[in-house]
């Protein structure tokens, strides 16, 4: 893995959603920045009314030369940072405050304790990682793009209970009427139809808190990987579910896993997630962006 030398903090902007983690965004964003103060960094903090402000407010900080856009949230207040830094050098900090916090998960980054991270981001070295790209759009973690999809559009609309058991329980439910998919993928120029239960496109190992569905993939090996989950039965889906959080489902027959530097997945009625979002309806073309991301870590 790539490291750099030390990375001096002078002036950092914070950005912060401040309703992450049951309210935890704030909490986290008030003792990591008095952390960051005590030790001469001059923090600005942010906080948009919603996520297009949010996304102004980031675009405005980099143009204007911070050190470090540090983001305090979740994945999905990650997801909107990176469409602020990606290519422009400037790298990221996390401060964890989410439910499911994969990108601090790939980093080690402490994901209960704010006072914690912000000492990561005082004393870390800067590691340059891929990005996925879709158009002008970037993601860290996973792809959606099937079933997991699915559960994702239900979780969303669910407003109890929180954190993993609601997308356990939006799992069971999709299960009742989903039925395979018919796909159409290109990896690398290779045309593929088939049916599958999900399809999903990992620029790193996991997503959903955990679930290490593109399992192996390398944050910085220039490629993605594309997993296909084929066909199976709804009981044999609720016994391989427990195992993506160990990342033991790659030894199931129904496990296909291709690792490609363009990809573009098509089917029917899907609208799929990246970094736990909503990021477009299929077809989507995906490709590596090489070393597009910095991350103090």
């Amino acid at each position: 893995m790539p490291y750099s030398s030390r990375v001096a903090l002078r002036e950092i902007a914070l950005l912060t959603n401040p309703t992450a983690g049951k309210g935890r965004g704030a909490r986290f964003r008030d003792a990591a920045a008095e952390r960051l103060r005590g030790a001469g960094v001059t923090v600005r903090t942010l906080e948009g009314r919603d996520a297009d402000e949010a996304l102004d407010l980031a675009r405005g900080v980099v143009a204007e030369g911070v050190d470090a856009l540090v983001l305090c949230g979740g994945d999905g207040m990650v997801h909107l940072g990176i469409q602020a830094v990606a290519g422009t050098g400037t790298p990221i900090g996390l401060v964890p405050a989410g439910t499911g916090n994969d990108v601090a998960r790939y980093f080690d980054v402490p994901r209960k304790d704010p006072v914690a991270a912000a000492e990561r981001l005082l004393a870390s070295s800067s590691r340059t990682v891929d990005l996925a790209r879709s158009g002008t759009k970037y993601f860290v973690t996973v792809l959606a793009a099937g079933f997991d999809a699915v559960v994702n559009e239900r979780a969303n609309k669910m407003t109890w209970p929180k954190g993993q058991m609601r997308y356990n329980i939006a799992t069971l439910a999709e299960l009742r009427t989903f039925e395979p998919l018919p796909y159409t993928l290109e990896l690398d120029g290779e045309t593929r139809t088939l049916d599958a239960m999900l399809v999903a496109v990992g620029n790193g190992p996991s997503f959903g808190g955990g679930l290490r569905i593109t399992e192996g993939a390398i944050l910085d090996d220039g490629l993605l990987d594309v997993v296909v989950i084929k066909p199976m039965s709804k009981p044999g889906l609720i016994r391989t579910y427990p195992k993506l959080f160990k990342g033991t489902h790659v030894t199931h027959p129904a496990y296909e896993h291709h690792r490609v530097r363009t990809v573009t997945v098509a089917a029917p009625g899907i609208v799929s997630y990246a970094d736990g979002e909503r990021f477009g309806p299929l077809p989507l073309t995906v490709e590596c962006a090489a070393g597009a991301l910095t991350v103090l870590a």
